[in-house]
C-alpha cells in the first residue's frame, strides 16, 4: 500500500506474477500521486473515495479479463461498475468511513469527477 510516510510498500508474498505486481504498483502510485497533488485527507471519505476510484480505473484493476476472472461477465458498463464496487470496498475498510452507507455515499459523491480524471496519464492506460 501507499505509506503515509512517503513511498509505496509491496509485499512479495501477496503478488502472484509480474502483471499483478505491475497492476498493484500502478494502483498504489496513483494513491501516492493523489496524496502529493491533491493533499488527500485519508480520513475524509470523499477524498479517499476519489483516490480509490482513480486507482481502480487507471491501474487495470477493472479490465474486462480481470472482471471475467472474478465471475463478473456483463459487457456493458462493467468497467465503471467494477470501479464503483472496488472503491466502495476499499473506502468501507477505512475506520473513518464505516458508518452504514457512508462508503457508498462517498463514492457516489466523487464518482463522476474522479472517474473522468486520468492524471498523470492523458487517458485511461
Amino acid at each position: 500500500g501507499a505509506s503515509k510516510h512517503g513511498g509505496v510498500v509491496l509485499c512479495h508474498n501477496h503478488l502472484r506474477d509480474f502483471k499483478h505486481t505491475e497492476q498493484t504498483l500502478t494502483h498504489e502510485l496513483v494513491h501516492a500521486y493523489d496524496h502529493c497533488r491533491a493533499h488527500v485527507d485519508w480520513s475524509n471519505c470523499v477524498h479517499h473515495a476519489c483516490s480509490e476510484i482513480r486507482a481502480a480505473s487507471l491501474s487495470g484493476d477493472c479490465r474486462w479479463w480481470q472482471e471475467f476472472q472474478r465471475g463478473h461477465f456483463n459487457m456493458k458498463g462493467q468497467g465503471s461498475a467494477c470501479v464503483r464496487r472496488r472503491a466502495m470496498l476499499s473506502v468501507s475498510m477505512n475506520p473513518a468511513c464505516q458508518a452504514p452507507g457512508q462508503a457508498e455515499e462517498a463514492v457516489n459523491q466523487a464518482f463522476d469527477r474522479c472517474y473522468a480524471d486520468t492524471a498523470p496519464f492523458d487517458r485511461v492506460p
